[in-house]
C-alpha cells in the first residue's frame, strides 16, 4: 500500500512540476517579448539584426589574437568525446540540438567563470576578462551536415558575437541567417548580432565548424540597464539558469578527468620507452 501511494504521489509531483516548468516558460516568453521593444529603443548601438563590429573596439583583440584562440581549441578537441553536447548541459535545447552534432565547451556561463576549463585555454580566457560585462563564451563544434532550426534568444540586453577559428573548406554552404541577413564564417573574423532576432545555422559540407562564441551587456542607457540586469537576476532564480549551472560543474570535472587521464598514458607510454 505504501509503494503503490509513494508511486502516485511521485508521479503527482512530476506532473506538477512540468505544469509548473511550462508556466514560468509561457509566463517568461511574454516578460521577453513585453522587454524587447523597451530595451531595443535603449540601445546606444543601434537595434539590427547584424550590427557594425566596429562598435566595440574590445573585439580586435580577437581578431588579433585568433591564431591563438585556435590553437587552444585544436588541444581541447584532442578530448572531443569528453566534450558535453548542448542538450546534455542546457536541457532546454533539445528542440535545436540533437544526437552528437553541437558540442559546446564552456568557459564563463552567465557571468560565472568555470576555472577548470580556462585553465584549458589561458589566451582566450585573458581576452574574454577584458570584454565589458561578459555573460557567456564558449566553444562552439557543429558537426558537419547539420541544420540547426530558427529559434530566438532570451534577452535584447544581451548581444552574442562569434568569432571564426575552424571554417570548413566551402565556406559559403556553412552559414547563419539572423533575421533576413545571411552571414559566412571566416577564419579570424568577428561579427556581433542581436539573437532575439529569428536565426538559424546550416553546416551543409562535411567537414566540422568550430567557433568562439560569447555574449556580453548590450550599451544601453541607465534605465536600460537598470531593467535588463533586473531581468537576468530575475532569469537565474530559473531552471534556464539553475540546469545548465549544475550540469556545467559536471561536464567541468569529466574534462578534466580525461585530460589527466590522457596525460597519465602519455606519461607511462614515455616511460616505457
Amino acid at each position: 500500500m505504501t509503494d503503490t501511494a509513494d508511486t502516485t504521489s511521485s508521479s503527482w509531483q512530476k506532473r506538477f512540476k512540468k505544469a509548473r516548468r511550462k508556466r514560468v516558460k509561457r509566463f517568461g516568453k511574454n516578460l521577453i517579448r513585453g522587454l524587447a521593444n523597451f530595451l531595443g529603443r535603449q540601445s546606444l548601438v543601434g537595434d539590427a539584426p547584424v550590427l557594425d563590429s566596429k562598435q566595440f573596439a574590445f573585439l580586435k583583440t580577437f581578431t588579433d589574437d585568433w591564431q591563438a584562440i585556435r590553437s587552444e581549441v585544436t588541444e581541447i578537441l584532442k578530448h572531443r568525446e569528453a566534450i558535453p553536447v548542448f542538450q546534455d548541459v542546457s536541457p532546454d535545447q533539445m528542440k535545436i540540438s540533437k544526437g552528437n552534432n553541437w558540442r559546446t565547451f564552456i568557459l564563463f556561463g552567465f557571468g560565472e567563470k568555470l576555472e577548470k576549463n580556462c585553465k584549458q585555454a589561458p589566451v582566450t580566457t585573458r581576452l574574454l576578462e577584458a570584454v565589458p560585462n561578459l555573460q557567456t563564451a564558449w566553444f562552439s563544434i557543429l558537426g558537419p551536415g547539420y541544420h540547426i532550426p530558427a529559434h530566438r534568444g532570451v534577452s535584447k540586453g544581451i548581444l552574442r558575437a562569434h568569432l571564426g577559428l575552424i571554417i570548413p573548406r566551402e565556406a559559403e554552404k556553412c552559414r547563419m541567417r539572423v533575421g533576413d541577413t545571411v552571414n559566412v564564417w571566416r577564419p579570424g573574423e568577428i561579427f556581433v548580432f542581436d539573437d532575439t532576432y529569428e536565426h538559424e545555422v546550416w553546416n551543409d559540407t562535411k567537414e566540422e565548424r568550430v567557433i568562439l562564441l560569447f555574449d556580453f551587456d548590450r550599451p544601453m542607457k541607465f534605465w536600460g540597464r537598470l531593467v535588463n540586469s533586473s531581468f537576468v537576476r530575475l532569469l537565474k532564480l530559473t531552471a534556464y539558469y539553475q540546469e545548465p549551472k549544475k550540469n556545467m560543474a559536471t561536464f567541468e570535472e569529466r574534462f578534466e578527468a580525461a585530460t589527466r587521464r590522457a596525460n597519465e598514458n602519455l606519461e607511462k607510454l614515455s616511460d616505457d620507452d
